[in-house]
């Protein structure tokens, strides 16, 4: 371990030069800077990340496009890591307070927490998606979850299983000697709630804590969201073996549509625009479920492989905007 480092950031890229130097900026406002190191994965920038990336210290890792997943990519971060403990990012996520790192290692006291996940946020940008505008409905309290065998954490249905696995890596911290014991799997998708999984089946307990906030958005067209809904069904299916019924869209178009009209931040073509957009994510993710059900019904587990290669392929990768 390296002198003096408690903290290694981790933070997996590729042309990320229109989001990358905001994150950078918020990580080393950080108040544990002093005692931080950041380690990025680059896998074949070609837009001047490099370049940007030279302005900052932090160490760089080469990686070829080919062999980059998001499951090993991060276990390859962890082994090159100096730190007690280890934070995963992304390139687009903008630190919400200069505590964030902080505020999540105090939960580290209990030697039995394995990790943290803070809160993904977005700000009130008329150039982001108003419904997804944070607008929190009070102070957030920390919370953990805990099994004292996997007999316990299994038992229960698929859905409940899920639901204790909200965790993801644009915002988390772990304790790397338990990172070293329990890595992430080899997958494109979903690497962090699969490894929430498995935390709880070992009997690890992992903390939420939505005080700790990044800023992070994508801009979805139908294609990312109808590919990003088919991959959440699929391994929802896949690893939690339950189905999510499709539900005749009527209703969430209505209550979109009412939501939108009421804010008065926005012009009436504002409201327009966004009502547009909003109806072909719901669209999307209406085909999604309907073609998922369809093979799930039909033709089981073989049927839902096939179609989720003919259908989404490789993960789709979000529009990332400049502004936080």
């Amino acid at each position: 371990m390296e002198k003096g480092i408690l903290v290694s950031v981790i933070i997996p890229v590729k042309n990320g030069a229109d989001t990358l130097q905001s994150c950078l900026d918020g990580i080393f406002r950080q108040t544990l800077k002093d005692q931080m190191e950041v380690i990025v994965i680059d896998s074949g920038s070609t837009d001047g990340t490099l370049e940007l990336l030279r302005n900052y210290p932090v160490k760089v890792h080469n990686l070829p496009p080919a062999d980059f997943n998001h499951g090993e990519t991060r276990n390859l971060g962890v082994s090159l890591a100096s730190g007690e403990f280890v934070v995963m990012t992304v390139q687009d996520a903008t630190p919400a307070a200069d505590n964030w790192i902080e505020l999540m290692l105090t939960h580290f006291d209990d030697p039995e927490v394995a990790g943290v996940c803070g809160q993904q946020i977005v700000a009130h940008d008329k150039e982001k998606n108003p419904l997804n505008w944070f607008r929190p409905a009070g102070e957030a309290q920390p919370f953990s979850w805990q099994f004292k065998n996997k007999e316990d954490f299994t038992r229960m249905s698929g859905k409940a299983q899920h639901a204790y696995c909200n965790w993801d890596d644009v915002n988390a911290v772990y304790r790397k000697s338990i990172k070293e014991k329990l890595p992430f799997r080899k997958l494109m998708f979903s690497e962090d709630t699969l490894w929430a999984k498995d935390a709880l089946e070992d009997g690890y307990k992992i903390v939420y804590d939505y005080r700790a906030r990044v800023y992070h958005y994508h801009h979805q067209d139908f294609k990312f969201y109808f590919k990003r809904s088919y991959i959440i069904l699929y391994q929802n299916y896949k690893f939690y073996g339950y189905i999510k019924y499709p539900k005749n869209p009527f209703v969430s178009i209505l209550k979109m549509k009412y939501r939108l009209l009421k804010m008065s931040e926005l012009s009436f073509n504002e409201k327009l625009h966004w009502i547009r957009y909003n109806f072909t994510l719901i669209r999307a993710g209406w085909k999604a479920a309907l073609i998922f059900y369809y093979y799930s019904k039909t033709q089981g587990m073989q049927g839902i492989e096939m179609s989720q290669k003919k259908y989404v392929g490789l993960p789709p990768q979000g529009i990332q905007a400049k502004k936080n």
